[in-house]
């Protein structure tokens, strides 16, 4: 079997186990999936009661880490930090530790350090621990007194939020939104599944504290490493670079996008196409991943009305030419 079924297999395993908990999100699985095999972080936003800390959850339960030297170092597999408005730094780095006994500190760590982390409604805690998350997502490693400790290559954020209007939320910074590979609001789901959700309510709980690993952690490295053989068309990386130029001196928006978001941008179509099964990036796939990826890096004018439509006449442009320019590449 290839390094690509291999991947891909294991991705569907995961899939399989997530919608036995999660019910009516399909779309969000696989765009969660999508963050965690393109070796970014995602953000879910969305009111409280509407699954997303089951999601995160269900996710680390289901990936197996035990092979790892993880545990040596202090890492465990799954971690979940409740944000309130007086957590410190050192709640959730670590912290050096006097040892009386001994004369020497000991560093204690932090929930941090863990391969899948649940940082559950992270707007509702201040700046200074919100900045404490920015080299750990950037960088993977955190500095503490001058000494740097790294986390494991499988660290993978899942963050939190509450819509900004209610209250006790903190708006996260432009830099940190940015460290963020994905936002993936989570909309309501429809009657019909909701209604299984009611009736399955008690089975569903049993089946979420006893789901049991179903992939490897080195499955989801190999996953990743697979990304970098998936094919992007010229015209793909064109209209990538397109659509981030448009962002910028755009009478509509405060802030544009940077070459970071063009670098994540591809980087997310790749990792699409693996949890999609295929060995390319088609033009469909720039579509519904554009705003996932930018629409949290950009800041819109009051003027400009509705961002999700003034977004949608960004890009619109950049993406009918993507097709005739595919178009004129398979001709």
């Amino acid at each position: 079997m290839s390094n690509f079924a291999q991947a891909y297999e294991a991705i569907q395993r995961l899939e399989n186990s997530l919608k036995t908990i999660i019910r009516g999100r399909e779309d969000t699985i696989r765009l969660v999936l999508t963050g965690l095999v393109a070796n970014g972080h995602v953000l879910l936003e969305d009111y409280p009661g509407s699954g997303k800390t089951t999601l995160a959850k269900t996710l680390g339960k289901s990936i197996d880490c035990s092979r790892s030297d993880a545990l040596e170092r202090g890492i465990i597999p799954f971690r979940r930090i409740q944000f309130t408005p007086d957590l410190l730094p050192s709640d959730v780095l670590g912290v050096n530790v006097f040892e009386p006994k001994s004369g020497t500190f000991r560093f204690q760590h932090g929930p941090i350090f863990s391969h899948i982390l649940l940082a559950d409604e992270i707007n509702r805690t201040g700046p200074k621990v919100q900045a404490a998350f920015l080299e750990c997502m950037a960088e993977r490693q955190v500095t503490i007194d001058n000494v740097t400790f790294p986390l494991d290559k499988l660290f993978f954020v899942i963050g939190t939020q509450n819509p900004l209007d209610i209250a006790g939320t903190y708006p996260l910074p432009l830099v940190q939104l940015d460290r963020f590979l994905l936002r993936i609001p989570m909309q309501y789901v429809d009657a019909s599944t909701e209604l299984e959700i009611l009736r399955d309510a008690d089975a569903i709980q049993d089946n979420a504290e006893s789901v049991k690993p179903v992939v490897t952690r080195e499955e989801i490295l190999l996953a990743r490493e697979v990304t970098r053989e998936v094919r992007i068309a010229d015209s793909v990386q064109q209209a990538i670079v397109d659509i981030v130029q448009s962002t910028r001196g755009n009478p509509m928006l405060q802030f544009g996008a940077s070459t970071r978001s063009a670098i994540m941008f591809k980087r997310a179509l790749s990792a699409w196409a693996v949890v999609s099964g295929r060995t390319y990036v088609s033009e469909d796939d720039v579509k519904l991943l554009a705003p996932f990826v930018l629409m949290h890096r950009l800041r819109f004018h009051p003027g400009a009305g509705d961002a999700h439509k003034a977004f949608e006449e960004l890009v619109r442009p950049h993406l009918e030419k993507l097709v005739v320019d595919s178009y004129r590449q398979s001709a």
